[in-house]
């Protein structure tokens, strides 16, 4: 499963680290914001590397729908109730600088990236109170906003918010040209961080700055974010053939849609769910049977997923990774709402490091405790982790390998022990450990993408033991019959 974006653009291969380094700084993850960081310190005449597992734009970034918005969902009115008027002011101008950044980087380097500003829609077919109440909130910050219910989705609504001016582009075509100008070894996979060295597979980066851009952070202590966030995957089918909207949708209802047009493609994206939770599948099929319904006649063109971090209290970590390690930098926790949060960090974290003071450092620092924000989702997620470890520590699975039909997955008792075993169409077994190596809870089967996904922490192994997606940092060893 490939995204349009990665089928159209093609970004020139780097070189592995083989070599020691010393740096001023070094930004592991090469994602958008490990990119947009790492230029930010390259225009204050910093010396920065990259360092990248894999390929640059290579996780998250391939793979997110690339709305430039500050229309965050139902976001300002929870805002105005938690933190209080000003505050929402501060995250209501924080993006709207972050857009305008995209468009004048795009205008200043000449990137043909299709940069376009548009407006989006936040849209119920259930109940347009909550949206009123939304609008209401949106222009009590002096966003321009407004409630309609004319719109140009192919199905009715009972009403939606219009947040003018906002904006969409091509990821790839952009970050492929900021990345030109940036020192970036690919795979070179970071192994351990301590203090200001970075232990690399074959190499060792010495820096006085280290920034973490790896989506969702790969240290445990300090910092604690597994204790601070989740993840949710999300899909992404993407139509042609059909009448594409001229803004971009995002819907509040739980079944919503998210919809918008690139090109000659329309992109429909939904069904979340918390990662590891996705046990009965069926998610494209249901984005299919939604695009049957409202765009007659489509031709599917692509599918994808993509996976997001859930913060407790609604708002993105960008700053200082703890208190304990002030040279440390953290960006993450952005839910679905990547490009905008991807500008900020840079913004905000290269300030720090050159020892500015940012405008907008407080409102998103790790270090800030925000019980009554965080508090239920805290909770929730503490029981699941709790399941998790349970359910791989004293429960035995009544399934046996045998019993496993061909094209599944499924964790199997083999003697008293317990694995995850994958059985392909011809019947040969890939088997490895149920235990996911973050934190030892038990990984689940999605049968959707054909992956081990552990519903704790949100780490990802594909059948054949390979690593998807972190916080989980090594590879499981496969054993195939």
């Amino acid at each position: 499963m490939e995204s349009v974006w990665s089928r159209e653009v093609e970004i020139p291969e780097r070189e592995a680290l083989k070599k020691d380094l010393d740096v001023f700084a070094a930004v592991i993850g090469g994602g958008m914001a490990g990119i947009l960081t790492a230029y930010a310190l390259k225009c204050q005449g910093k010396n920065v590397v990259v360092l990248e597992a894999d390929r640059i734009a290579g996780g998250q970034t391939k793979n997110t729908t690339a709305k430039i918005t500050g229309q965050h969902g139902m976001i300002y009115d929870k805002l105005i109730k938690h933190y209080g008027k000003e505050k929402a002011a501060v995250y209501a101008r924080a993006n709207k600088i972050a857009i305008d950044a995209f468009e004048w980087l795009a205008q200043e380097k000449k990137i043909a990236c299709e940069f376009k500003r548009v407006p989006a829609y936040l849209y119920s077919t259930e109940d347009e109170k909550k949206l009123r109440k939304e609008a209401i909130a949106a222009n009590y910050l002096g966003i321009s906003a407004f409630f309609t219910r004319e719109t140009d989705l192919p199905f009715p609504v009972k009403g939606a918010v219009c947040f003018e001016n906002q904006a969409q582009f091509h990821p790839l075509l952009f970050i492929k040209e900021i990345a030109r100008e940036l020192k970036i070894y690919e795979h070179t996979k970071v192994l351990s961080v301590k203090g200001h060295e970075i232990k690399t597979e074959e190499a060792t980066v010495r820096a006085e700055h280290i920034i973490f851009a790896t989506h969702y952070p790969v240290t445990n202590i300090p910092g604690f974010y597994f204790l601070r966030q989740h993840q949710e995957r999300s899909y992404v089918l993407a139509v042609e053939g059909v009448k594409a909207p001229e803004g971009i949708y995002y819907s509040v209802d739980r079944q919503g849609l998210s919809i918008r047009s690139t090109g000659e493609y329309v992109l429909l994206g939904g069904c979340s769910h918390r990662t590891g939770m996705n046990k009965s599948g069926g998610k494209y099929e249901e984005l299919k049977d939604r695009a049957k319904k409202y765009f007659p006649g489509f031709k599917e063109t692509a599918c994808w997923s993509a996976q997001d971090c859930m913060p407790h209290d609604g708002l993105p970590f960008i700053g200082r990774y703890s208190v304990f390690r002030p040279y440390w930098y953290v960006a993450t926790g952005f839910q679905k709402w990547g490009m905008t949060s991807s500008m900020l960090a840079a913004f905000i974290i290269c300030d720090q490091v050159c020892g500015r003071e940012n405008p907008y450092e407080k409102l998103f620092s790790p270090q800030r405790l925000h019980v009554p924000a965080g508090a239920k989702a805290f909770f929730k997620d503490v029981g699941e982790s709790i399941k998790g470890l349970v359910k791989g520590a004293f429960h035995l699975p009544s399934k046996e390998l045998e019993e496993l039909p061909k094209g599944h997955g499924g964790v199997v008792r083999i003697g008293f022990k317990r694995f995850a075993c994958y059985k392909d169409d011809q019947g040969k077994i890939y088997k490895i450990s149920a235990r996911c190596p973050h934190m030892g809870c038990e990984l689940e089967w999605n049968p959707d993408e054909r992956s081990w996904d552990c519903p704790c922490h949100g780490s990802r192994y594909d059948y054949r033991g390979n690593l998807i997606d972190c916080p989980a940092q090594k590879e499981k060893t496969v054993s195939e019959g």
